[in-house]
């Protein structure tokens, strides 16, 4: 089992989920407003409830390629967002994905923090090289969040997905391991350090000097 320790910042915090958050999990997925701009489409009860199904699941699977970890506010543990990591395939690299915080989270503005802890958790314990993310390119609002998550912008890839009945383009951004640590954070840099050199799960050490 590959279970993703607390990953604690200044105004937030991750961890792995748990069953009583279905219900959190569940309104993010069924919200129309919350939904707009993921890449999937709004879910039913019965679809939000095998997803979730599936995300606690993650830990158990090896290699473990994806990580749903619950954003939650300093001081408590209650669910009140969402972040995940997918770790490719090939080579040493790995998307940001699905950052949705509740309308009522104390922790709104702060959302490029969560994507922070997860890079460091990246680039740290599971020795990725290379980072990734992107958001539809009428949503102007996440440009900031990417650049203060550490992020440059890529590139615009055309009508990558298709969500309520229309094809998305969707613009990328990434970060370099080497460049992205030399601007973290001290809590970020607790992270990196904790698991400093170890190649990807499920690669070996070898086969990662290959194709680095």
């Amino acid at each position: 089992m590959k279970r993703v320790p607390e990953l604690h910042g200044e105004h937030l915090w991750l961890r792995e989920l748990r069953a009583t958050d279905l219900e959190p999990f569940e309104r993010i997925h069924t919200h129309r407003v919350l939904t707009r701009y993921l890449g999937t489409d709004r879910m039913d009860a019965r679809q939000a409830q095998d997803a979730f199904a599936q995300c606690l699941a993650q830990p158990v699977a090896h290699p473990r390629r994806r990580h749903t970890l619950a954003v939650c506010a300093p001081g408590t543990d209650t669910m009140v967002g969402l972040m995940g990591l997918l770790v490719e395939d090939y080579g040493s690299n790995g998307m940001l994905t699905g950052l949705v915080l509740l309308p009522d989270a104390p922790v709104r503005g702060h959302g490029h923090e969560a994507g922070r802890l997860l890079m460091a958790y990246g680039f740290g314990p599971l020795g990725l090289h290379r980072i990734w993310a992107g958001h539809r390119a009428d949503h102007s609002r996440m440009r900031d969040v990417m650049l203060a998550a550490g992020l440059r912008p890529e590139a615009t890839l055309r009508e990558l997905f298709r969500t309520q009945g229309y094809w998305h383009d969707v613009t990328t951004y990434a970060a370099l391991a080497p460049e992205w640590q030399r601007a973290a954070t001290p809590a970020e840099q607790a992270i990196l350090t904790s698991g400093r050199n170890l190649p990807p799960e499920g690669q070996h050490p070898s086969l990662t000097s290959q194709l680095a």
